[in-house]
């Protein structure tokens, strides 16, 4: 039985291609899970409107990304936090964290993939943060200082 993709199926393929499989794994396990649709004319039509539209998406992304990656070179936000004695903080300061302070003060809007912060802050002072989007890479300071 010819199936179209609807996700990533480990072993099989990757979302929107076109597999012919067993007709009993496809009627009992990837249509009924949701896996999976029969593979008409009709539904590989719509496919393909669907694919059109998600790369026309991803590139509007990738463009608002690249004018984000401009915005940020050079800038300085700053956040704060409960310390010990020693000037680390209780909670390291995450990627999710990072981008929500960048949007606040700043109005940058970015994902935590193009963050590149190899493990949570830990301590005060001040960091340079790099971001990536695609092959472009900038960076930015992150000041922490201590909450009293």
């Amino acid at each position: 039985m010819k199936i179209i993709l609807l996700k990533d199926v480990k072993k099989l393929g990757k979302k929107y291609d076109v597999k012919d499989v067993a007709d009993g794994h496809a009627l009992n396990m990837l249509i009924p899970g949701k896996m999976a649709i029969p593979a008409t004319q009709s539904n590989v039509n719509m496919i393909e409107v669907k694919k059109k539209a998600e790369s026309f998406i991803a590139v509007k992304n990738e463009m608002e990304l690249q004018k984000a990656l401009g915005e940020i070179k050079g800038i300085s936000i700053t956040m704060g936090g409960k310390v010990n004695d020693k000037g680390h903080l209780f909670a390291g300061i995450h990627k999710d964290e990072v981008i929500e302070a960048l949007k606040k003060q700043k109005g940058v809007t970015l994902t935590s993939e193009n963050i590149v912060l190899e493990k949570p802050i830990k301590e005060v002072g001040e960091h340079a943060i790099a971001v990536k989007v695609g092959e472009k890479e900038a960076s930015f300071k992150l000041v922490i200082k201590a909450d009293k």
